[in-house]
Parts: C-alpha cells; sequence; structure tokens
C-alpha cells in the first residue's frame, strides 16, 4: 500500500536546422546539446530522456524522417514497456521575446516562402482526410499546467493558439495525429533566437520544460 512511486515518462524531443531568414536555428544547438546537459543536470525520477532528434526545415520532404523516429521509437517503447511516451517539438520564432507554449495546430499549409526542400503549399489541408483547413487538433498535454509550472520557475512564457502556418504547424499536426493513434502525447514549444535569450537560459528552460511536461501530462 502507500504511493505507488514516481511515474515513468520517456520524451522525445525535436528540433530544425536553419531556414530563410534564420541562420542558426537555436533548437538545433539545443538539441544536440541536450542529452550532455541533462548528463550534468539530472532529471527527476521516472523521467527518461529519449531521442533527440533535428529535423530539415521541411514539410512534405521532411516528414519520412519525423515517421521514422516516431516508428522507431514506438517500436522499443512498446517493447519494453516504459509507460507513457511524449514528443516535444521544439521551433524558433525569430520576432519573439518570450517561450511560447503552442496549444493546438491547424490542418493548414500556407508557406509563406519555400521550406529547405523547395516546396511551397497555399492553403492545402495537411492531412486531406481530416476534413478542411479549418480543421484543429489540441495536445492532449496540460498546456495551462506547463505554462504554470514554467512560470513558477521564472520564465517568460505564454501561451500560443496559433503556431503559424509553416513547418512548425505542419510538424506538430503530423506529431499530434500520430500520438493520438500511438497512445502517446506532443506539444510544440517556440523559444526565441539566441539574441533575444541567451543559449544557457535556453537550456535551462527545456530542462525545466521537461519537468513540467512530466508533472503535469
Amino acid at each position: 500500500m502507500g504511493s505507488e512511486g514516481p511515474k515513468s515518462v520517456t520524451i522525445h524531443v525535436t528540433g530544425f536546422k536553419k531556414f530563410h531568414g534564420v541562420a542558426q536555428n537555436p533548437t538545433e544547438t539545443t538539441v544536440n546539446s541536450l542529452k550532455d546537459f541533462v548528463k550534468k543536470r539530472g532529471l527527476p525520477a521516472g523521467v527518461t530522456l529519449g531521442s533527440c532528434t533535428v529535423l530539415e526545415t521541411a514539410g512534405e520532404g521532411g516528414l519520412p524522417t519525423l515517421l521514422k523516429v516516431i516508428e522507431s521509437e514506438s517500436s522499443s517503447e512498446n517493447s519494453s514497456n516504459n509507460g507513457q511516451v511524449i514528443w516535444l517539438h521544439l521551433g524558433v520564432n525569430s520576432g519573439s521575446t518570450k517561450f511560447a507554449i503552442e496549444s493546438l495546430a491547424v490542418n493548414e499549409a500556407t508557406f509563406r516562402c519555400a521550406d529547405e526542400l523547395g516546396w511551397q503549399p497555399q492553403r492545402l489541408p495537411i492531412v486531406p482526410e481530416d476534413g478542411g483547413i479549418n480543421q484543429a487538433r489540441k495536445t492532449s498535454c496540460s498546456a495551462e499546467g506547463i505554462l504554470e509550472f514554467l512560470k513558477k520557475k521564472g520564465f517568460e512564457v505564454t501561451m500560443s493558439d496559433d503556431a503559424g502556418r509553416f513547418v512548425c504547424n505542419y510538424v506538430y499536426y503530423h506529431s499530434l495525429r500520430f500520438a493520438e493513434k500511438k497512445g502517446h502525447k506532443s506539444i510544440f514549444v517556440h523559444v526565441p533566437t539566441f539574441n533575444r535569450v541567451n543559449q544557457e537560459t535556453q537550456m535551462e528552460f527545456v530542462v525545466a520544460l521537461l519537468e513540467a511536461i512530466a508533472s503535469t501530462c
């Protein structure tokens, strides 16, 4: 009897490479450094940092990589029965000075410029069988809980219900769809550039974000 102990949560993290107008994507640096940073800082009991993957900043052309990672990690999770699986996607908003928790993704691809593989859709449904471009999928994570947790840690963070219509929204929509099918959860967070919030602060933020996700989702 008594406490059952901490629940087991595995969080897989993705970021993006450079793209038009952003020569250095902070999420690429953060994701590539995260495993070493977590080894030094540690995570709460029951929380495991899973795969850390940097995606091409591309929609249709970059989707196979995301699918491959999700399928691969899903197979290993199923075989080891590691509890709750959560996908955390990081993207950059170069115009912001705050971190933003994205509560949903919309079934619309309208790219303001061509992605890194040259694709520039306009008002296309991301998944046609889901319906029109006004359809949306919401995260099953507690976005409000994550927000409050991070605010208490002293970070400048806000809630957003618009992840744009570029690659970030495209990846998030697919991830939410896959997560629902596999019994996982997915959440997307936009971060500022390193000129606005330095790398050390962003690394500390992501570790706090992992804690927030594990404790609220």
